[in-house]
């Protein structure tokens, strides 16, 4: 992602602006601050006692870092799944306080609220649940039987109400404790939502965000594989489910990657413009990917390619028995850095500062 020139003069114009304003706020902080040899005092002025510092107990910095340290323990890893603004669905690993019925805990996070939207936008990405959704939840025996008030039926369109039920499935069929999930509204079970999407049965974790399937495709024939893209925003990577012939490996993977995905306009391509792959080894448990020269273009990316190469990372060792990834261009060992496996695809104690850093690359990009 590049800016044009009059972009890039307003991005340095507003950065030049927050720098003089910091420096305003300094020189003014100094100009008040008394001065140690006695300048400008009253000259009729008895000396002054000096001030004996209060003391400070020795423990008090390492009693906040270890109440800190408390809350921090006292968290824990949930995905949360929001959605960006083309309705991608798009999975969040966020750290909230430990609670009975965490399960629950998560899915009140994807409501819309002031907190809520607040939370999501800070990460480029938007809530599922339409405001003020009362949620009841109850597990048993692998299956989820989640109560939805009846504001659900007032969502605005059936793309709607369809990323709703499926960020439910898949945010609670993340936990072990469940393989099935059972809608009711208002305590009733209904067969459908208001503009037609199905809510009746039970409903396991399914594929995300599939694509169209394409013609020559045959559906018996076919598997599905997930593709990881990183969205326009270049904050997160958006999963992409994409069918193909049966038999997929990474090989295959790699190559539908390189294709790109379906709508340009609204995820990026993860290999640069006329960059071609020329093979896929897989040596003891390392995915060796050679592509073209073009691939060293990769840097010239906002960010100087890591969001790619994260999303080429994750899109390889999906695949059981690849633990890393190995790059090559034209066969010559491609030095791209840590390419170590992510936690996860989404972190979003990091989206926030990658956002910044996306955005400082893109300011001083002078090419």
């Amino acid at each position: 992602m590049k800016f044009s020139g009059n972009q890039r003069r307003i991005y340095q114009l507003a950065l030049g602006l927050l720098i003089l304003a910091i420096a305003l706020v300094c020189a003014w902080s100094l100009w008040l601050r008394p001065s140690d040899d006695g300048v400008g005092a009253d000259p009729g002025a008895e000396p002054s006692a000096p001030v004996e510092a209060t003391p400070v107990p020795q423990d008090a910095a390492t009693g906040a870092t270890a109440q800190k340290t408390e809350e921090e323990a006292a968290k824990v890893s949930t995905i949360v799944y929001y959605q960006d603004n083309y309705g991608y669905l798009v999975p969040v690993m966020c750290r909230v306080p430990m609670e009975d019925g965490i399960a629950k805990a998560t899915l009140n996070l994807m409501v819309q609220s002031v907190n809520n939207d607040m939370q999501a936008a800070r990460l480029g990405l938007r809530t599922v649940l339409p405001e003020n959704t009362k949620i009841d939840l109850d597990i048993s025996k692998g299956l989820a039987r989640i109560d939805l008030s009846g504001e659900v039926m007032n969502l605005p369109d059936a793309a709607a109400e369809t990323n709703m039920v499926n960020a439910i499935v898949q945010t609670l069929t993340e936990f072990d404790s469940v393989d099935r999930v059972e809608f009711l509204i208002d305590g009733q079970k209904k067969e459908t939502l208001t503009h037609g999407t199905k809510v009746s049965g039970t409903f396991t974790r399914g594929d995300i965000n599939l694509e169209a399937v394409e013609p020559t495709i045959n559906l018996s024939a076919s598997e599905p594989v997930t593709l990881y893209f990183p969205a326009d925003s270049g904050a997160v990577i958006v999963p992409v489910t994409r069918m193909v012939r049966e038999g997929c490996d990474v090989n295959t993977a790699v190559m539908e990657l390189a294709k790109g995905p379906t709508n340009e306009e609204m995820l990026e391509s993860v290999v640069p413009a006329g960059c071609g792959l020329i093979g896929v080894e897989v040596e003891n448990g390392v995915a060796k990917l050679n592509f073209t020269g073009e691939f060293v273009n990769l840097v010239q990316n906002s960010d100087g390619g890591r969001m790619a190469l994260k999303a080429l990372v994750l899109t390889c060792t999906q695949f059981d028995g690849i633990d890393s990834v190995e790059l090559y261009v034209d066969g010559q060992r491609y030095d791209a850095g840590d390419l170590g496996v992510p936690t996860f695809m989404n972190v979003a104690d990091s989206i926030v500062y990658d956002y910044i850093q996306t955005q400082s690359a893109m300011i001083f990009d002078f090419e």
